[in-house]
């Protein structure tokens, strides 16, 4: 083509004439340059003539590009005819993200097969990037470009490892690189454990919250406290999350988009219903500390559950028709963890982060709230027993107490930094069996001793909470 770049000069050229996006300069340059090899080799430059059978190109720095035959014959390779396989190693500080979610691992590789647009391939390209650092993991990713800023994106490809390198497999072709997370799990090990840890919490979980409800049905009372029937229904939201959660895992491994998106807003709804089932808590008993006798509602247990139930359904709508819902990589790690859930970042920032930090707030006042008036019934001399024992039963209600309110959940917000894996495995542990700690909390109120039930009605509005 006469007038056209040769393809080893673009990204020269690019980072001359378009320096705000370089990606898109090349990626449309390279469509139309001039195939020629340069004179002398570089390191960052590989063009190779290949026709419709599989070909493989391996460069200097020991990456390794393998390119089925369905590509190359979508291309327009023949016996007769060949195509350009053009790789480009590029420095990745040409590709600028608004949004940071993490660095490029090494160099980027830059994939061309003649002028066609390959995507949707059933026959995956295989790269094989080289681990430079061998004691972190990461995840295939490409440049994604979006009019005119781009970000990297895990669609389409799938990441694995031969025991020493990235092995990344994707059905078309782009930008491709390794992202290495901040603040991930990095040990393969480590995120094993995590997971071994998620599954069975999850499942204990699962089958203790689903003993609560049925102990509820069972025993149920004809006029059963409202303390009692918010605790249950905080332990349906818990096994519907736990239950959801299992799902979403299992489901982000079929094909079936739907399916995924389906599972991802269900279990975006069941997480809310908890978070918001937790601040009734903290309103309910709030309720019982502070305006102990002038607490009848009209409705009460009908106007939280519409509230609890109804109100998380308007977030997940909006997001499902914003089309925010697919398969998101947990992990980093050379074996992916995926999940049926929010792909968005900034919509899972803002719905879960920041919903759940208005919830901690406020029920950690209530919590504060709640030590000061058991302070204040110990000075009166309301608590009876010897010291000891009223000292564990103050510690146990308190522990109780900031299960049911959700606060365990508050060490989400301690997996950042030096600290991060410590904190990231103590949130897994603990949430992870929260439906077993509110079950064991359930049977310790519902089968108190009969004299503490003759307690006075001064204390009874503290234990109005923990009956």
């Amino acid at each position: 083509m006469t007038g056209a770049i040769a393809c080893f000069r673009v990204v020269q050229y690019c980072q001359q004439q378009d320096s705000n996006n370089v990606p898109l300069c090349v990626e449309r340059e390279m469509k139309n340059c001039e195939p020629h090899q340069p004179r002398v080799q570089t390191p960052d430059f590989y063009m190779k003539e290949v026709d419709f059978s599989e070909a493989k190109l391996e460069t200097t720095y020991g990456h390794v590009i393998h390119i089925p035959q369905e590509a190359l014959v979508k291309s327009g390779g023949t016996e007769n005819i060949s195509v350009s396989l053009m790789v480009s190693v590029l420095d990745n500080s040409i590709f600028k993200e608004s949004s940071v979610k993490g660095s490029v691992h090494g160099s980027v590789l830059g994939v061309w097969l003649g002028a066609q647009d390959l995507h949707n391939l059933s026959q995956t390209i295989e790269m094989q990037f080289v681990n430079i650092s061998q004691n972190v993991s990461g995840k295939c990713v490409f440049w994604k470009q979006s009019n005119n800023a781009g970000h990297w994106s895990s669609d389409g490809c799938t990441t694995n490892s031969n025991n020493k390198d990235f092995i990344c497999n994707c059905n078309h072709l782009s930008f491709f690189a390794v992202l290495i997370s901040p603040g991930s799990v990095q040990d393969p090990e480590d995120v094993r454990r995590l997971e071994y840890i998620s599954y069975i919490g999850s499942s204990f979980s699962l089958i203790f919250t689903a003993i609560i409800i049925m102990l509820f049905f069972i025993k149920r009372k004809k006029k059963t406290e409202h303390s009692i029937i918010i605790h249950v229904q905080l332990s349906g939201s818990l096994f519907l999350l736990h239950l959801f959660f299992l799902a979403s895992t299992l489901g982000s491994r079929t094909e079936k988009k739907p399916i995924c998106q389906c599972l991802g807003l269900i279990l975006h709804w069941a997480l809310l219903t908890t978070f918001t089932w937790t601040a009734i808590e903290g309103f309910h008993l709030y309720l019982l500390l502070v305006r102990v006798f002038n607490i009848y509602i009209k409705r009460y247990l009908l106007k939280l559950s519409l509230v609890g139930w109804g109100a998380p359904i308007i977030t997940v709508v909006i997001c499902g028709l914003a089309g925010e819902y697919g398969k998101y990589t947990l992990t980093g790690s050379n074996n992916e963890t995926n999940l049926c859930w929010i792909t968005n970042k900034i919509v899972s920032y803002i719905t879960v982060n920041g919903y759940l930090g208005l919830v901690l707030l406020f029920n950690t006042a209530i919590m504060a709230v709640t030590v000061v008036k058991m302070w204040q019934l110990k000075l009166r001399g309301v608590q009876t027993g010897s010291r000891l024992r009223r000292l564990w039963k103050d510690w146990a209600i308190l522990l109780g107490i900031s299960v049911v309110l959700g606060l365990p959940w508050g060490l989400a917000f301690c997996t950042y930094g030096p600290l991060s894996l410590p904190g990231i495995y103590l949130f897994t542990i603990i949430n992870a069996f929260q439906g077993f700690f509110v079950f064991l909390w359930y049977v310790t109120i519902t089968c108190k001793p009969s004299f503490e039930e003759r307690n006075s009605t001064k204390n009874l509005s503290m234990s109005n909470f923990s009956s």
